[in-house]
């Protein structure tokens, strides 16, 4: 179940260039897929693996143990990673590894209410111990903020009818659980484009699961701390799942590795006005078809990887 879910494992891992003796940084360890290609090619290296589930820390403990020595784990959200890779006493790394969106392990447990296929409390929260769920989402934020993030986060058409059916549906009493929640936003959608494009719940829940993380402010934070922490020649890899990360991922990408306005003419650019990345992928890398008939989450997959210049 654990390995299932790391999509363009070997990609990555070809992208990050690791050396036996550097530093790696595995911002979304999961079910450990990547951190164990990682651990297993490191010698005298070592690698930090951050999550803030307790199930997914516990599992890739018992997975990672034959590597005992070369892998730190750390219960936090990435974005945190320049203050806890300090407390360890690592300013700088080899390469950092984001692979982001929820893990199939968090959508197989029921409970956790990510799911729009198992009845559950709506949940929704990657790290259990914060108090802010889908729960609170879905029953206290107004009409115009719930159809702003259906909008924006789930690029859901019908974002207004939806959550004016929510404001209705609350009005009596609260939503609680997943499948309440389904009901009411396959009321909301016309019939005819219910029967197309997939679930018809799966844009909205996507959208209240990155309202509930945090998860764009989060990630533009991280992916801009991690370019700062990489060694030079030091390299960064990002799989997205939707084209609101890509954005993110390819708009700071793209930021850092343009030299600033200078005078035309120049024969030479100046050793201090030279980019601070190179792209290694000009275009995103994507799943094979092999990984495609094996993994369906990888058909929206997309890895970017750029490189430390200076």
């Amino acid at each position: 179940m654990f390995e299932h879910e790391t999509v363009l494992k070997m990609e990555s891992i070809e992208g990050l260039n690791i050396k036996p003796d550097g530093v790696y940084v595995d911002c979304t360890l999961g079910g450990a897929g990547h951190s164990e290609e990682i651990a297993k090619r490191l010698t005298t290296g070592q690698l930090y693996a951050f999550d803030q589930d307790d199930v997914a820390l516990a599992h890739a403990k018992e997975r990672l143990a034959p590597y005992e020595g070369r892998v730190t784990f750390i219960k936090s959200n990435f974005v945190h990673l320049k203050e806890e890779l300090a407390q360890r006493g690592v300013t700088k790394v080899d390469g950092v590894l984001f692979d982001l969106g929820v893990s199939s392990p968090q959508l197989d447990e029921a409970e956790r209410g990510f799911s729009y296929n198992y009845d559950a409390p709506l949940d929704m929260r990657m790290d259990r111990s914060r108090d802010f769920s889908a729960y609170h989402v879905v029953n206290e934020w107004s009409f115009g903020e719930l159809a702003r993030i259906f909008f924006t986060y789930g690029e859901e058409k019908f974002s207004k009818q939806i959550a004016r059916k929510i404001e209705q549906a609350r009005a009596d009493k609260p939503i609680e659980t997943t499948f309440e929640l389904v009901d009411l936003i396959k009321e909301a959608i016309p019939a005819p484009a219910r029967r197309k494009g997939g679930h018809p719940a799966k844009r909205t829940f996507q959208a209240i699961r990155i309202a509930v993380n945090d998860e764009l402010k989060v990630f533009d934070r991280a992916v801009q701390d991690a370019i700062d922490l990489l060694a030079v020649n030091g390299r960064i890899c990002v799989i997205t799942f939707h084209s609101l990360e890509d954005r993110i991922c390819k708009q700071v990408f793209k930021e850092r590795s343009q030299h600033p306005p200078l005078p035309p003419g120049l024969p030479v650019i100046p050793k201090e006005f030279e980019p601070e990345l190179k792209l290694i992928t000009r275009k995103p890398i994507v799943a094979s078809e092999g990984e495609l008939e094996d993994n369906r989450r990888s058909r929206s997959a997309k890895l970017r990887v750029a490189e430390k210049q200076k």
